[in-house]
């Protein structure tokens, strides 16, 4: 009797796996990123559509053994998840930092609002979930991605389209539908800098650059129309929905990320309101990240796999 159940319960692990590896593939086919090898030339406008893409917050500083240990892995994570997952790094204004952006500051102050325990590096909080501190966290983190990604229902539908004009890119609200919520939320660009070089002058215990670097982030308040920016050279836009608008200057590497998320007012009010309602994001670098993959082979597999781990493993009990 004790060996039927204990069958039973490995049976059940096995297709909770199962599920698990087929929905997070079925994620990746749903939410759409859009990656533009940076050697190739930019003549068109980009339209990036998506909204189910999970976002993983880090602290880093550019003087922080672990965080320069950690972080060029993390570009690897960050291309291998592709769309599932978009990976921020917010460094601080300590003093010490050879960056400290603006921007970044404004996003760790809205952080503390959810969890007044942030601020060491390195550190991880995926969609306003648990503070994973150190590197010795990651396997945590991936836990968060994952219950996140098999628990992420329903999402705002996220759009916005990026141009090249000269000098300066400008990227502009498209069509969008936004989930219902019983409090004021926002609509978010943010932009990170790719290989962003570390000055001489600075401690340095990593790698000659740094990645993913937040430096600009821009919200358009959905409830009354503001806007709010720090770091783009320009916004505008007289409607959320309809020309919200932020402008930057053409200067290497980059990814804009287009967020719908609560308003920092409602996130003082009730720190439960952190996560986000949808992301998408588009990328202006190296690594391309191909959006046609079929994931019925990988569900095959795991399908003749599993099956033959299930025969085995009634052999041995029988």
């Amino acid at each position: 009797m004790g060996g039927s159940n204990s069958a039973i319960a490995f049976q059940r692990t096995i297709c909770l796996i199962l599920t698990a590896i087929i929905m997070i593939q079925l994620f990746s086919q749903l939410s759409h990123a859009e990656v533009k090898n940076y050697a190739e030339d930019w003549d068109e406008d980009i339209t990036i559509t998506g909204g189910r893409t999970i976002l993983v917050e880090e602290i880093s500083a550019t003087w922080c053994t672990s965080c320069a240990e950690i972080d060029p892995f993390l570009q690897q994570v960050a291309d291998a998840h592709g769309s599932r997952i978009s990976i921020v790094t917010y460094h601080p204004t300590d003093g010490e930092d050879a960056f400290q952006p603006e921007a970044a500051k404004y996003r760790i102050e809205r952080m503390k609002s959810i969890n007044s325990d942030v601020g060491a590096t390195p550190s991880f909080v995926v969609e306003s979930g648990e503070l994973r501190v150190g590197p010795d966290s990651w396997p945590d983190v991936q836990k968060d991605i994952l219950k996140e990604e098999t628990s992420r229902q329903e999402f705002s539908k996220l759009s916005f389209t990026i141009s090249k004009l000269g000098q300066q890119y400008s990227a502009t609200i498209g069509s969008i539908e936004l989930l219902e919520v019983e409090y004021e939320t926002q609509l978010t660009f943010m932009l990170m800098a790719h290989e962003m070089e570390v000055p001489d002058e600075f401690f340095n215990p990593g790698e000659d650059y740094r990645d993913r670097v937040v430096i600009a982030t821009s919200s358009c308040n959905l409830n009354s129309n503001s806007l709010s920016n720090v770091g783009f050279s320009n916004v505008s836009g007289t409607n959320c929905l309809d020309d919200f608008t932020v402008n930057f200057p053409a200067n290497g590497k980059f990814s804009l990320i287009l967020i719908h998320e609560s308003t920092d007012s409602s996130v003082q009010l009730n720190s439960n309101y952190g996560s986000t309602l949808g992301v998408v994001e588009f990328a202006y670098r190296d690594i391309e990240i191909k959006n046609d993959s079929n994931f019925m082979p990988l569900v095959f597999f795991s399908l003749i796999a599993i099956g033959t781990i299930l025969v085995i493993y009634d052999r041995k009990n029988a």
